[in-house]
């Protein structure tokens, strides 16, 4: 995903289908277990931890679940060893591609994120190829109530955030990285719903894609590496334009 389009896109795909919700449970829990194994379960003291448990909380993952994960990973029968691993290259058509995976066998999944660079028309690159492209922020997603934008702004800026865009009926959030979750907290404190909350990597330049064969590759490609176990995130600079609302 990215640019204006971004969160519509996001939100029209969460609403769309429930297997997706449960990869992002799947996806958050390997991360609590990581950050549990280096950091310890109690949140008060591993800021990783609490940071996640709010991350959980902000994608609707139920308190249980969240328990249970940190719990299974604090206990000594906890055998999963993950490990993080990024990979950069190039899409179709040029388009900058990040992939985050958590892995317990580096092998495995460098091959296969090569193998769906391959496949569909782009290629692996090196560390440090395109991320030179990308920063990292915090970037929250608001439904749009039709709050007054001199109220939204206050509340926004008490909450600590940098900055803040709407967008049709979504309002965009910039934080710093680190204060993305606390400052979801507070807009939800506020009353304001929260759509999505994520420490993201944001790009400085867009790539638009017109040829119909670069956009089919690049669809598959995103397609196939999200439905890859080991694959935590994908950022990329492809400007896709919005889907068609249904009637």
């Amino acid at each position: 995903m990215s640019g204006h389009s971004k969160w519509n896109n996001i939100k029209r795909k969460k609403e769309a289908a429930d297997g997706a919700k449960a990869k992002i449970f799947t996806r958050i829990g390997r991360e609590i277990t990581v950050a549990v194994k280096e950091g310890g379960a109690d949140p008060s003291s591993n800021s990783k931890l609490r940071d996640l448990i709010a991350k959980a909380k902000a994608n609707n993952v139920p308190n249980d679940n969240i328990d249970r994960v940190i719990k299974k990973a604090s206990g000594d029968n906890d055998k999963n060893n993950y490990e993080t691993m990024v990979y950069e290259g190039y899409g179709p058509g040029g388009v900058a591609v990040i992939v985050e995976c958590l892995t317990d066998n580096k092998n495995r999944t460098a091959g296969d994120v090569r193998h769906f660079f391959d496949k569909f028309g782009g290629n692996m690159g090196t560390t440090g190829c395109v991320s030179f492209m990308f920063s990292r922020k915090g970037v929250i997603a608001l439904e749009y109530d039709g709050t007054d934008e001199d109220k939204l702004m206050e509340d926004c800026f008490e909450a600590g955030a940098n900055d803040f865009n709407i967008e049709d009926d979504v309002v965009e959030v910039s934080t710093e990285p680190n204060d993305v979750y606390k400052v979801s907290e507070a807009l939800t404190s506020m009353g304001y719903k929260v759509l999505s909350a994520e420490d993201a990597m944001v790009p400085s330049t867009y790539t638009v894609l017109t040829d119909e064969t670069h956009l089919k590759y690049m669809n598959l490609l995103l397609e196939n590496l999200d439905e890859n176990d080991d694959v935590q995130q994908v950022w990329h600079n492809w400007d896709a334009p919005e889907e068609p609302e249904e009637d």
